[in-house]
């Protein structure tokens, strides 16, 4: 009977250390829930995670772009659509850019190394590397 007992209790023990945050079961469905990367500042704010995310991202670009001249001395005006990746470690990375303006190009990668360090995104508990591609219009 106390080997029973033990072996009841070891599975109880096992089932519920594997239980992970955002993850649920129904029936033979397993549902996984993805959390973004969350920008510095965004962890206790009222807006959404996506909202605060992309009115950082829009402050952070707004305070570090600088309209690139040409050879003439005359700035530079285009867009560029930016890929990039937040890592397991909330960093950016992975970082191209596509468009007509090689200056363009060039600022908006700029602009996204200076990135800060973010919460990285998650997935059934575990940090997943999170793919973006953002229009930059300057």
């Amino acid at each position: 009977m106390k080997n029973l007992l033990f072996i009841a209790a070891f599975f109880i023990f096992t089932f519920s250390s594997q239980a992970q945050e955002g993850v649920s079961v129904k029936g033979n469905t397993i549902t996984m829930k993805e959390v973004g990367p969350v920008w510095p500042g965004c962890e206790k704010s009222e807006l959404s995670g996506d909202d605060c995310f992309n009115k950082q991202l829009a402050k952070h670009v707004k305070s570090n772009f600088k309209y690139p001249r040409d050879a003439n001395g005359k700035i530079v005006r285009g867009r560029s659509v930016i890929t990039f990746y937040i890592d397991e470690k909330g960093k950016a990375g992975k970082i191209s850019a596509e468009g007509p303006q090689k200056l363009i190009n060039q600022e908006a990668m700029r602009i996204t190394k200076l990135f800060p360090v973010m919460k990285p995104g998650h997935r059934g508990g575990k940090n997943i590397e999170v793919k973006y591609k953002m229009p930059f219009n300057f």
